[in-house]
């Protein structure tokens, strides 16, 4: 008996909707698909096709409506390819003058781009287009004769830097854990009248932090289809803690004064759905059994083998926003939570019982890529139990000396610790211990004192005696990080952790120093001191947002 051939879906199951009807006059995307079809003489898949027509709309001055375009597919539907003839078109057709491909791996960046190559050098006519291909290995570039590059950059914060960059197109946008190469490498585009950045990925998973911020935008902009923006407000995750301060190297990313230049394309099976649901294949994979497409059968032996977790983000494209193997017991993080209230306006906090009150201990901790250093404070509340809240984060070290010395801090803290060698943030612990100018108690933090710090939070969590509250950065390092063997004794590892884990460290580091003074519970004051604040004077009119919340 013969069965019907189930063929992806070429429509996206979640988009950002055009403002008029899309014909060759509103949209490049006709002009993309007759270049690689009647030029470059490739064939595209229609999803490819539809996604050209939408993503290159044009507002009615003839500007490309988006200046960001995020898109979500399975692996292996055609990604590269669609990359590599947009970049070709871009060059070859509008003149744009440089394309600049990216991923976190590199390798895969200068796949595509390899890709772009072979398609003139293997044909005669088009060959003739090539002045010059650079194939010096982290440096390579296609120079065309009409004067436009395409270049290949490593996905960090030095990406990009001193470019100015039309096109950008970077893939497995998932795999972006800070801001840093988001920042660097599409900052390129600001001086251009006509920019286009393209995000190509499959789903994320909750240290995907820059696809989940990107992701969350558009999904508010067009309703929350999937009410994933439901339970938290959407701010920068890099900027979640991070105080004012003038630096001309931060980054920011805001779409809030302008969101329709943010466009979202995504192919995933619909949250819910049974894992062998096959219409929910044909959703996530629109490839699927069209010619030179990914065949039905292997979709079916994936579901099969694969764990389910791994399937779903990999083929069905769905997000999972669970990992394995944290270093806590599952779900014991959540018991030592505070609450979160929200009032009539809208703003959150947490109730004053869940405040820290009286003097905390300190502890500074740097990222294993030294690009964000953090202070956790910890102390007592008004019942006795212990806190730990992280206060401060920043980049560098260079603002730590003043910041711990600022008179409206000072007096509150009673001892500053942190790793005292083997660790980014050593050089700094150190020369502040010799330091006789330092007003604060440095007290030394070895590597038996880190595997206690871990023992000691560990039980702590378990039973739900420390408290904490929401904070992204600390929440994303307690669901992640990974341990590493000291002796017969464990401890966080920064090289191992798939996020950052400084933030972590720093917790248990406030935390250890804070019970080997074994401070007695203060009584209640009149009226609690939040440690909480963008500021950090301790000012119950600060809002707890700028935590985190």
């Amino acid at each position: 008996m013969a069965t019907k051939v189930r063929y992806g879906i070429a429509e996206p199951r979640i988009f950002t909707p055009p403002l008029r009807e899309l014909t060759p006059e509103s949209s490049l995307g006709f002009s993309v698909i007759e270049f690689a079809t009647d030029f470059l003489e490739v064939t595209l898949f229609e999803w490819q096709k539809w996604l050209l027509i939408h993503m290159l709309e044009l507002l009615p001055d003839g500007r490309l409506r988006f200046q960001t375009v995020v898109v979500l597919v399975a692996r292996q539907n055609g990604k590269s390819h669609l990359s590599k003839v947009l970049a070709l078109w871009f060059m070859m057709s509008w003149g744009w003058p440089l394309i600049i491909g990216t991923a976190q791996d590199l390798d895969t960046a200068e796949e595509v781009w390899d890709g772009a190559v072979e398609l003139l050098e293997e044909d005669d006519e088009l060959s003739g287009y090539i002045k010059k291909v650079f194939r010096v290995n982290g440096k390579k570039s296609l120079n065309l004769v009409n004067g436009t590059r395409y270049k290949v950059r490593a996905a960090n914060r030095k990406a990009g830097r001193g470019l100015s960059g039309n096109l950008i197109l970077l893939d497995e946008l998932r795999e972006h854990q800070t801001w840093d190469a988001w920042g660097a490498i599409t900052k390129t585009t600001m001086a251009q009248t006509m920019s286009l950045i393209l995000a190509l990925s499959n789903a994320g998973d909750m240290t995907s932090l820059v696809l989940r911020y990107l992701r969350k935008m558009a999904h508010k902009s067009i309703g929350d289809p999937d009410g994933i923006c439901k339970e938290d407000e959407i701010s920068p995750p890099v900027a979640d803690l991070i105080e004012d301060h003038d630096d001309e190297d931060e980054e920011t990313v805001d779409f809030e004064q302008d969101e329709d230049t943010l466009g979202l394309f995504e192919w995933s099976m619909k949250p819910g759905s049974d894992k062998w649901d096959r219409g929910g294949w044909a959703q996530a994979n629109p490839s699927m059994n069209h010619p030179h497409g990914i065949p039905e059968r292997n979709i079916a032996s994936a579901c099969r083998t694969d764990p389910e977790w791994v399937f779903r983000t990999e083929v069905g494209c769905q997000w999972a926003d669970i990992l394995e193997d944290g270093p806590f017991e599952p779900g014991s993080w959540d018991k030592g939570l505070n609450t979160v209230v929200e009032d009539a306006d809208g703003n959150k906090s947490v109730a004053d019982s869940d405040k820290i009150i009286g003097d905390v201990y300190a502890c500074v901790d740097m990222g294993a890529d030294r690009s964000m250093t953090y202070v956790a404070f910890a102390g007592r509340r008004a019942d006795g139990s212990p806190q730990v809240e992280i206060v401060t984060a920043r980049r560098g070290t260079e603002w730590l000396e003043e910041w711990f010395t600022d008179e409206k801090r000072r007096s509150r803290i009673i001892a500053v610790t942190g790793q005292l060698s083997g660790a980014p943030i050593s050089p700094w612990i150190k020369a502040m211990s010799k330091d006789p100018d330092f007003p604060l108690p440095t007290e030394e933090w070895g590597s038996g004192d880190l595997s206690a710090a871990h023992g000691i939070t560990a039980d702590a969590v378990r039973d739900g005696y420390v408290k904490h509250n929401p904070q992204p950065v600390l929440d994303l390092a307690a669901a992640t990080a990974q341990t590493k063997q000291l002796g017969d004794a464990q401890a966080i590892s920064r090289a191992r952790s798939p996020s950052d884990a400084a933030p972590l460290i720093a917790f248990e580091g406030a935390l250890w120093l804070l019970l080997r003074h074994e401070i007695a519970p203060p009584p209640p004051p009149a009226a609690p001191v939040s440690t909480s604040g963008d500021g950090y004077d301790y000012d119950d009119s600060d809002s707890v947002m700028d935590m985190g919340f």
